[in-house]
This record gives structure tokens, sequence and C-alpha cells, in this order.
């Protein structure tokens, strides 16, 4: 495949107030910071767990565009918690409404909710954020998520970000039932500070060498703890103060909603597979096959699509996807549009295992079937099983399999979980698994949309692994390894073929 030059991405920007001049669009902020020079600052600090990574909420989404919610009295519970996380809200009135609507209600209650929500605002993350997470767990640095939110606002986006500590405000709790009330300290300015320096006493932090990232003028307090204090997306209040101090201000792309022109061209995206699929199925008409017809089908339909949503592919380790064939290609799911990515980059000579939920979908049910999809239940474990053995055979014969191990997409670029049935056909079968990481599909079609945004998509090909002596019965370290290299691809992304 003839991988098309890089399109020029639209220029990042820092997100501001209104009225700022970094509120432009493409246009970033005076004294901003260069991803890769605080990512060079991150891996010449020391290393070890003495070393902090304080991020506060405000530094890892865009918490100036929550939605809002009506107050009706079912949904009244879930936009108080909303509010709570609004950098411009009212933090006195969350309070006072949560002694209100929280009293007498259970915490179970409250973290379905809160989880319910997260899956609602989990656009507003900062892929930049998930970076710079990253590159302090690499450092083997302690990390830390803080808020003034509650333990029901914050753990789902901890859980998204890979984050196993926080501190929050905790609410208090008699006989399994909330209160209503706050237990203790409320996280807000002093308070958060506070509780940051109790945490870095307890836990032998070295504050003065640790870093604290924020972007709001009330935690100046907690920035003052830090020896090395980072603003992101700061208010008019806290970008003034990190200018005068010559704070780092790394840049982060605003989180805005597709414009008008992204749905014209989605739609003509959609209409080109399908045209692209048919005149793939009548140029290999004549053969009489199904296979040739398929791999034209996935080549005119994918090229058309990307070509029409403004989408551009750039691949490394390009040679892996030919050879050797067949292999277990597994590939990392942030985005629907992975259903377009992968058949492009890996050519003819592939199918896949896909959900059984994509049988219903109208427009890609049809085309899967016809490219012989293996879908999977995966509600019927001991089902999905039985229906991935068939896969086996087609190994054999001499067909690719392109499986996601995670099983669902992801919130955000962080690669969750592996599921072990790729390697166990892998290794039945006697073929290689490939490692295809996909860097930033999220961005161009978010994972609960399908409307597809211009844009480069990053693709790194990683060279074949050898299952075939993996122990069937105990693989999980193997596996454990692979997910890795996902991990590690992502964060030290190649700049060659690798």
């Amino acid at each position: 495949m003839t991988v098309p030059d890089r399109e020029p991405d639209t220029p990042a920007t820092e997100v501001a107030s209104p009225g700022t001049a970094a509120s432009r669009p493409g246009t970033p902020a005076a004294g901003t910071t260069d991803i890769e020079t605080l990512v060079a600052a991150i891996r010449s600090a020391p290393r070890g767990p003495r070393i902090a990574a304080v991020f506060d909420f405000s530094a890892v989404a865009d918490d100036r565009a929550v939605p809002r919610l009506r107050r009706s009295r079912d949904g009244a519970v879930a936009a108080l918690l909303l509010d709570g996380i609004r950098r411009d809200g009212d933090y006195g009135r969350f309070l006072h409404g949560a002694e209100t609507l929280l009293a007498g209600r259970p915490e179970e209650e409250l973290d379905a909710v809160g989880r319910r929500l997260f899956r609602r605002t989990y656009e507003l993350l900062y892929p930049e954020t998930w970076r710079l997470i990253r590159e302090h767990e690499a450092a083997g640095h302690t990390v830390l998520l803080v808020g003034s939110p509650t333990k029901f606002q914050l753990a789902p986006v901890a859980a998204a970000l890979g984050i196993s500590r926080t501190l929050h405000t905790r609410m208090e709790v008699a006989d399994g039932r909330l209160t209503g009330r706050p237990a203790g300290r409320v996280l807000i300015r002093q308070g958060k500070a506070e509780a940051v320096a109790e945490f870095g006493a307890e836990h032998g932090i070295d504050l003065d060498r640790s870093f604290v990232y924020t972007g709001s003028a009330t935690d100046l307090p907690m920035l003052s703890l830090a020896g090395q204090p980072v603003v992101v997306a700061p208010d008019p209040e806290l970008a003034a103060a990190a200018t005068e101090h010559g704070w780092p201000r790394p840049v982060v792309r605003p989180r805005t909603a597709p414009r008008p022109a992204a749905y014209v061209r989605t739609l003509l995206g959609f209409a080109g597979l399908l045209a692209g699929a048919l005149f793939g199925v009548l140029v290999k008409s004549y053969t009489r096959r199904r296979r040739p017809m398929a791999d034209a089908l996935m080549k005119y339909g994918t090229a058309a699509t990307l070509r029409l949503c403004g989408v551009r592919l750039r691949v490394v380790g390009e040679q892996y996807a030919r050879s050797p064939r067949p292999a277990v290609f597994v590939f990392n799911h942030q985005s629907q549009f992975d259903v377009i990515i992968v058949p492009a980059v890996l050519g003819g000579g592939v199918t896949a295992v896909a959900k059984k939920e994509l049988t219903k979908n109208p427009l890609f049910g049809p085309l899967m079937r016809f490219v012989e999809v293996t879908f999977i239940d995966r509600a019927d474990t001991a089902g999905a099983r039985k229906s991935l053995i068939p896969v086996v055979d087609t190994l054999r014969e001499g067909l690719s399999i392109a499986i996601a191990p995670e099983g669902t997409r992801s919130y955000t670029p962080q690669v969750g979980p592996f599921k072990k049935g790729a390697f166990h056909i892998a290794r039945q079968a006697g073929v290689p698994v490939i490692p295809v990481v996909i860097r930033n599909a999220g961005d161009i079609v978010r994972r609960n949309s399908v409307i597809a945004r211009p844009g480069t998509v990053e693709v790194a090909i990683l060279p074949p692994i050898d299952v075939r002596d993996w122990d069937p019965a105990d693989m999980g370290d193997e596996v454990a390894a692979v997910r890795q290299r996902f991990l590690d691809t992502l964060r030290d992304w190649p700049c060659r073929p690798v």
C-alpha cells in the first residue's frame, strides 16, 4: 500500500477562557510549552516513587466544557454531580445541593451515576495529558489524581486514565448511606494543598522535586508545594502567574464539537464506502470467487471512505503487514473508524473477528458478512470460544485474522487489559501474532460517535511474535508483555520504520 503524505494537522491550541488570546482556534498562547519539551523534562527528572506527579482534575479534562443537564426529578443527582466538576460552577452550591439530594442514598447508587456520567463526558479528557501520565509512570513516579469533586465523579476518570491513587472530597456515610455532608476536609484551595502535603509526608514524597499540574488559579497554594509546577489550559489569573514565574504550559487541543463540514464529509464517506465496495466486487466478479471480490471490496471501499472523510494514514513498519502471512493481527481499539483503518493498512487476505452486535448495523453488517468476519457474542463466553474454533481453520487455509484483544473500545488512548483468545488462536494455528498500534483514531472518530473529523491517523506495525511455544494454560505474563509493547509504542512513537 502506498502511504499518503502527512496532511498538515490543525495547529494545537491552549484551551483558555473566552476572550483570551488562547481561545482563538489555531493560535497557540504566548509562553506555551511544546509537549515534547515537557516529556524531555520528565525523562531527565529523578526516577522512582519519591517523585510525585500530581494531576488536578482541571489538568486532565476540559472542565469548562462540562454539559449542563436539566434538573428533572430523575436527573437531579446527575445534574448535581456535573455541577460539582464544572470549573465555573459554584462549589458551595454543589455542597448545599448534596446535603439535600444525596442524603439517604447508598454509595453504590452514586457510583453507578458517576460511571454513566463519565460515558457522557469522556470526550473532555485531554489525550496530551494521558501521554504525560504515561511518561511519569514509566519513570516510576507516584501518579496522583486530585480534585474537589467526590469519588463518584473522580473514580471513573482515574480508571480511564490508569491512575490508581486519588485524593477527593469524601462524603460522610452512616449505616451504609450518605448523609449529604462532607467527611472532613473539603478539597478546595488551601484544603487541597494540605491534602497533597499530607499525602506526600505519608508516602515519603519529595515535593521539592515533584510535578504538580493544574489549570485553576484556586490551586496556587498546591502549586507552591511543587518544585516543578505545570499549568494546563489555565484560567486568566493562573496564566498570568505562569508567565510571571516561567512555569511550563503544555499545549492541549480544545475539546470541540465536530464542525458542520465533518458531518457532510462523513455522509460522503459512508456513500463512498458503499460505492467503493460495490465497485470492488464488480471489478473482481469475473473471477466468481468470493475472496478476490472481498479483498477488492475492502481496498476500494476503505480508500474512498478515507479520501472523502479527509483522513490520511501514516504507517511505520509496513513490511510486517505483508509478511509473514497468515498471521493474527492484534490492534488497540478506540474508535468505530478502526473498521476502516485496519483493512486499509493490512490490505487483502485478511478477515476479522467482531462483536455480534455489528451484524445489526445496516452499513457495516452486510459488508463484514461478505468478507467472512466471524461474529462472537461477548456475553456468552462459552459460545464465543466455540465460535472461534473455525478461525483456526481459516488461518491454516492461508487467510489472516485481525482481532482487538481488548474486546471493546477504550475511552482514552489507554490500552485496556488483553483477552487471551487471539493468542490461543495463533498458537493453535501455528502462526505469529503481529501487533498493530493505532495512535490517534479516537481523535478522528471519538468512541461513541460516527462523525469523522479530518486528520492523520498514525499506525505502527511491530515485528511478529512467535507464540507456538507458549503454554496455553499459563500465558498471562506473555500476553501482558504484548500489551506493554503497545503502551511503550504509544508513549515513545517510532519516527522511522520499526
